[in-house]
Parts: C-alpha cells; structure tokens; sequence
C-alpha cells in the first residue's frame, strides 16, 4: 500500500503581501496551488542548488522590484510575509482587489458580496 503525499496547508492566502526570503521583491498574493503546477521548463531553469521541492504550496503573486511589476510564482520557502506597510504599485493589484483602511487586501468579488 503506496502513502499518499501530504498535502500541507497553505501558510499565507489570497491577498496578503509577502515578500522574497532571497531576492529583492514583494507583491500580493492572488492565488495559491496546493503543490507544484507549473511546467517542467519552468522547473529546470531554477538552478539546481536553489530548486524548492514541489510538495509544498506554490504562491501566484503580483509582484514588483525597484523597476518592474511582473507575475511571480513562488514556493511558500521562499516567502516571509510582508510588515513594511509600503504601497504596492502593481496595476493589477487594483483590478482584483480592495485595500481596507487599515491597508488589507480584500478580493473585488468577495468585497462586493
């Protein structure tokens, strides 16, 4: 009888604003996979040394640096959630979210129900 993987629960959720463990940027959380679920490619481009395990939640982010706004997609090792408190320019961040008044990120659809 072959285990199942274990599946862990997602440490951060939709709309809250991490931030890389390594690589200097932050961004908005917009969706969550359970486990890995991108391509193979995309896999082999992360250099080895540095390459997550894939049975860990994998984070869609809206993300940005100094210079762009981009889409990110992260393992949960290698985010820390977000305290600074500074503003998030990314675009699409407004497209898809509400920002609370005390600086939360609430998804447009859930805010409207």
């Amino acid at each position: 009888m072959t285990e199942e993987p274990r599946i862990r629960v997602a440490k951060f959720g939709i709309g809250q604003v991490v931030r890389h463990r390594v690589y200097p940027f932050r961004g908005v959380v917009f969706d969550v996979d359970p486990v890995f679920a991108n391509t193979e490619e995309w896999w082999e481009a992360i250099p080895e040394d540095v390459r997550p395990t894939k049975d860990q939640p994998f984070y869609h982010l809206y993300a940005e640096n100094a210079e762009n706004e981009y889409v990110a997609y992260v393992s949960e090792q290698n985010l820390v959630a977000d305290q600074s408190g500074e503003p998030l320019r990314h675009p699409q961040i407004e497209e898809t979210f509400f920002e609370t008044d005390d600086g939360a990120f609430v998804e447009r659809h859930r805010a409207v129900n």
